[in-house]
């Protein structure tokens, strides 16, 4: 019995000894046991599985980007195009659309879109798919960022409730225009080729808000739509699991933009005052990094990324 402790004891010393160096070898007495397992516990990288090592190719990739013609879509496109990206922008400004492919050349492609439009969306998609037929790049990713906010109140002072049509427009082009551009687009990824060792082929990105957490008086009609978008995220991603392709929401608070432009700059310097750190509007530039990095790990996944600098909106400004 004393020997049998013993023996326990040494085994129990070893590993041990193993957590703690974080080195693989076998000492036991080979006479005192029948067998030695060796279990390696290190994390160098060199004990690595191909696919920890793996980031999701951008270069010669199409990327489907809604509002890329201006904004933060703009400032995805000429990231992911800095990377080596194949970049199909569609906006509803066609005056802006010419001046970005002007500027980025002949791995980017324009199409006037409205995506309130089932029929826009569907001309712009079999577009794209001629483009990459032409181009040999498939396509690796959607950028739903279309959107509008339209303020108002869901009662106002004269006890007026807001117009349904108002309801609608919010909703019809930041939830079923994305829902929309995202359930034409994503036949043409299941078919694509898979890359890497999971089998990857490709990413849905979809834009949300801060207000769908902490939205403000007068954006019940916004709230809701963006809400809905970081709702969808975990059920998008389990129904494109089997296919490989992940799906990710980014909700960012106050950014330079074509909406903050149209701010006073009083509101301005309120919405600034809500930041925690740092006190300042977010850039263009910070939210196509993000992007950026959803499309390159692969490990986002059926989740919503809060791009707010710890910023909790206040009911009013």
């Amino acid at each position: 019995m004393s020997n049998s402790r013993h023996l326990l004891a040494h085994i129990l010393a070893h590993i041990l000894t193993l957590l703690l160096t974080d080195t693989i070898h076998c000492s036991l007495p080979q006479d005192n046991i029948r067998a030695t397992t060796c279990i390696d516990l290190s994390t160098k990288p060199s004990t690595l599985s191909p696919s920890s090592t793996y980031t999701m190719k951008i270069e010669n990739r199409t990327f489907i980007i809604s509002g890329g013609a201006s904004g933060l879509g703009l400032a995805t496109a000429r990231d992911l195009h800095s990377h080596g990206a194949y970049v199909s922008l569609l906006d509803l400004n066609a005056e802006s659309g010419a001046k970005v492919i002007s500027e980025l050349g002949s791995r980017a492609k324009f199409f006037e879109t409205d995506v309130s439009s089932t029929e826009s969306i569907q001309t712009a998609i079999e577009g794209t798919v001629a483009w990459v037929k032409e181009t040999g790049q498939q396509i690796g990713g959607v950028i739903a960022g279309a959107g509008v906010g339209l303020p108002g109140l869901i009662v106002d002072k004269r006890n007026e409730p807001i117009s349904i049509d108002s309801i609608d427009f919010v909703l019809n082009i930041n939830l079923r225009g994305t829902l929309d551009l995202i359930r034409q687009a994503v036949p043409h990824m299941t078919t694509a080729k898979p890359d890497g060792p999971d089998g990857e082929r490709g990413v849905i990105i979809m834009i949300a808000s801060s207000a769908a957490f902490d939205g403000q008086m007068g954006q019940v009609a916004y709230a809701a739509s963006k809400g809905a978008v970081a709702s969808v995220t975990l059920p998008l991603a389990r129904d494109l699991s089997r296919y490989g392709i992940r799906a990710v929401t980014i909700a960012p608070a106050l950014f330079d933009s074509n909406m903050t432009k149209m701010m006073g700059e009083k509101v301005k310097q309120s919405l600034h005052n809500a930041m925690e750190f740092p006190k300042r509007a977010g850039q263009p530039e910070e939210f196509a990094r993000i992007v950026r990095q959803s499309v390159e790990n692969s490990m986002l996944n059926g989740t919503v990324l809060r791009l707010d600098g710890a910023m909790r909106m206040p009911a009013r400004l």
